[in-house]
């Protein structure tokens, strides 16, 4: 499951994620990550299910963490999209790739919704629910 957590000027200098890590035993992978001395801000993939997901992500709440769950990360208009690649560059986890057909594929696993695809799209065919 990929969140974005958010940290406050409270807790941002706390070992949180590494903590969680240690105590459950989840590798949580860090996707992409914005810290500063005030606040952070970072989505991750967490890979557990069930009450061990439950777990991990009351763990974050209880240390003062803001989650936001994804939905749906982005939405490509496959009728207006025109497999011209402007997108793939600037994807910086290489969530949107081409084909051995020349055809543009989307792996949501990898997507942070950073939304520089959106704006490189020249056709506008990608966009965040």
């Amino acid at each position: 499951m990929r969140v974005r957590l958010v940290y406050s000027h409270g807790v941002v200098e706390k070992p949180i994620l590494a903590s969680i890590v240690l105590k459950t035993g989840v590798p949580i992978n860090i996707l992409e990550a914005k810290v500063n001395a005030q606040k952070g801000e970072l989505v991750v993939s967490i890979p557990a299910t069930g009450d061990k997901l439950s777990e991990v992500l009351n763990m974050f709440k209880e240390a003062g963490v803001q989650i936001q769950e994804f939905a749906e990360t982005l939405h490509i208009d496959w009728d207006k999209c025109i497999s011209c690649g402007a997108c793939i560059s600037p994807c910086p986890t290489g969530a949107l790739r081409f084909k051995e057909d020349w055809t543009l594929i989307f792996d949501e696993e990898k997507c942070v919704a950073c939304k520089v695809c959106v704006t490189a799209c020249p056709v506008k065919a990608i966009a965040i629910p």
